[in-house]
């Protein structure tokens, strides 16, 4: 297939309209671009129809783009861009012969996304320039050589791109933050209008399956052992999801390569408060960074729906810019970011494992501060109908989070038994338990109750490695699927299952030598469970930690004995209300401070890149040929350790 253009008479009023016929087995690129992009920011861009022919042009080399990326090797796809004939079609020789196409190409995508003003006209122009751009960044998902060894990725990364790095970060992020809809009947062509606008207008309507027009219909396409997810939830502000896209697409990408800089990756992680007044007396480097309004942005990200390309962006925020994360933790209505976060946990059968990972170390990363430990447990929720375990009619946001992340910790056992997911659960309440205050009684029950439940599969396993090693090699009939294990996986189990009761017991314990006062719920509950914890007393792996907590149960039992009569509830509590007020701290040995921090592991583009493209597959609009998509057939692990 040959690419045949005819071009009109050049002048103010039209730019080159091509169309296309099939001629032969080879396609040039750059008949399509050659004159086309010379000058997007000049005043012309204000004219509708000069907008038009150019979301055409556009139109066209993405769908052109696409297919070269699917089907051509990079260097191939390189050379389309390049190969040129040597005379204008007219026969005069061209000015632009030692011009990198390519890179003009990028140059005038990102000019059109920086500098032409977004107007309801313009509306489609800025979203196809966005498009192209991830079209040609799509060359990762169909390659197995790192990002960093891309000439397209290179091209972006350095060079005169990097001095824009920054503004293309904030525009795109403005466009984020004001989740503009898109303007009525975009791609309908009306009465009289372009063949070609018509032409391009029901093209897009087939490709994205109709992204102004609501709900796509969703099926999984499956290529040996990758599954690919055709878009099926279309936002209302396409604008505003394919530039978070972009955005997560050009931060995560050359993270691991010394030797390339990653400037978009920087500006991302360095912008800071245009409303802070202390940062005006501070310059900023255009070439570093740029300023947002902090406030806009924190009102997007707790209004739009959760979802995991916005959960992604939040998680990179407050892990790598200490300017978003320092604002988030002053904000006094918190609650708005955190419920959001805590209600994809508790819908974790409805989130994929990713989603959840995230949703969980944003949490893990907010409790390594003191003053967000404390604040979340003086503020109460009231009305909380989407947790639906129990009617609970107050709350704070505190015991809600302890509640949500006890009930992953649950949902892990049960279902996705994965050792990172435990681990930064019990590393966010460790970290929540020495400001632990008022606790709800439901949510002292729960904390208890993960104890007993924990403590009953420790008794199952150890009482099972017992039964295979009193028998030696002989054969065991058993029922449960947990006693076909080997001795050796069972012996690895109860280590790991040991290590997290020791953790579960040291919440407790933490709680009760800095918060007992504040929290007589929780005192309430381990002595009607007080049984429970008798088993380890002399446990040598728990029997220390055990000490304190049967120190505190045994002060309270002998507080309530002396009143000598049946006390209610209330009366209980008031009895220990009473004794926590004469406690002695001195009886409980101390242990050092619980304090976790979550780390990245050495390769995070392992996960995060595959991670990042099936999101831009799932949610973008746009159709990739899942056959011919190598990225998602690797294992790309977890990023989450501690």
């Amino acid at each position: 297939m040959q690419l045949k253009y005819i071009q009109c008479q050049a002048n103010i009023h039209h730019w080159p309209l091509f169309l296309i016929t099939n001629r032969s087995t080879d396609c040039n690129l750059e008949c399509f671009f050659h004159s086309s992009f010379k000058s997007p920011t000049s005043f012309y861009c204000f004219s509708n129809m000069f907008c038009w022919q150019t979301y055409n042009a556009l139109f066209i080399l993405r769908c052109i783009t696409k297919f070269f990326v699917e089907n051509l090797k990079e260097e191939d796809l390189v050379r389309q861009f390049e190969a040129c004939p040597a005379r204008q079609p007219d026969g005069t020789r061209r000015d632009d012969e030692n011009v990198n196409q390519l890179d003009l190409f990028l140059d005038s995508l990102i000019e059109i996304v920086v500098d032409v003003p977004l107007k309801d006209f313009t509306y489609p122009l800025h979203l196809e320039a966005i498009n192209c751009l991830l079209v040609l960044l799509s060359v990762q998902m169909f390659s197995q050589q790192p990002a960093s060894k891309s000439c397209i990725y290179r091209s972006l990364m350095q060079g005169r791109y990097s001095i824009h790095a920054p503004l293309l970060v904030k525009t795109l992020l403005q466009h984020f933050i004001s989740q503009d809809k898109a303007p009525p009947g975009l791609y309908r062509s009306s009465a009289g209008g372009s063949v070609v606008i018509g032409l391009a207008s029901e093209l897009w309507n087939m490709l994205t399956f109709g992204m102004t027009r609501g709900i796509a219909s969703a099926s999984p396409v499956s290529s040996d052992n990758v599954t690919v997810v055709k878009p099926n939830e279309v936002s209302e502000s396409p604008l505003s999801n394919q530039a978070l896209l972009l955005v997560l697409v050009l931060a995560n990408h050359c993270t691991s390569d010394k030797n390339l800089h990653n400037p978009y990756r920087q500006a991302l992680f360095s912008c800071s408060n245009s409303q802070d007044p202390c940062n005006e007396a501070t310059p900023t480097r255009a070439a570093a960074t740029f300023k947002l309004d902090l406030g806009r942005l924190y009102t997007t990200l707790c209004n739009v729906p959760s979802s995991d390309q916005t959960t992604l962006l939040l998680y990179l925020l407050v892990h790598r810019n200490r300017h978003v994360k320092t604002y988030i933790m002053s904000r006094s209505d918190i609650e708005l970011l955190v419920v959001p976060v805590l209600k994809t946990l508790y819908h974790a059968p409805d989130s994929n494992s990713h989603h959840i990972y995230m949703s969980l170390i944003i949490l893990l990363i907010l409790s390594e501060d003191d003053l967000f430990n404390k604040t979340v447990h003086e503020m109460m929720l009231k009305g909380v109908t989407w947790y639906t375990e129990r009617s609970i009619s107050e709350i704070s946001l505190g015991g809600l989070l302890v509640l949500v992340v006890i009930r992953t910790i649950q949902y892990n056992m049960l279902k996705m038994r994965d050792k990172y997911l435990h681990t930064n659960c019990l590393a966010a309440l460790a970290n929540m338990s020495s400001q632990f205050r008022s606790l709800h009684p439901y949510v002292s029950q729960r904390l208890v109750s993960l104890f007993e439940t924990l403590a009953k599969k420790h008794n199952r396993l150890a009482d099972q490695i017992q039964q295979q090693d009193a028998v030696g090699s002989a054969h065991v009939t058993v029922v449960n699927m947990e006693d076909t294990e080997k001795p050796s996986d069972l012996v690895q189990d109860l280590g790991v299952l040991e290590e997290v009761l020791r953790m579960v017991l040291e919440i407790i314990n933490s709680c009760l030598s800095h918060q007992l006062a504040h929290n007589p719920n929780l005192v309430y509950t381990l002595l009607y469970k007080k049984h429970v914890f008798e088993p380890f007393h002399t446990h040598p792996a728990f029997q220390d930690i055990v000490q304190n907590i049967g120190a505190v149960i045994l002060y309270f039992s002998s507080r309530l004995d002396q009143v000598q009569k049946d006390l209610s509830v209330a009366e209980v509590l008031a009895t220990v209300q009473h004794g926590a007020l004469q406690w002695p701290k001195e009886r409980l040995k101390k242990f050092p401070d619980l304090k976790f921090r979550y780390v990245e592991e050495d390769e995070p583009e392992d996960f995060f890149i595959p991670y990042v493209w099936s999101l831009v597959c799932q949610s973008s609009g746009l159709y990739w040929n899942p056959a011919s998509i190598k990225l998602f057939a690797a294992d790309n692990g977890s990023p989450l350790v501690c």
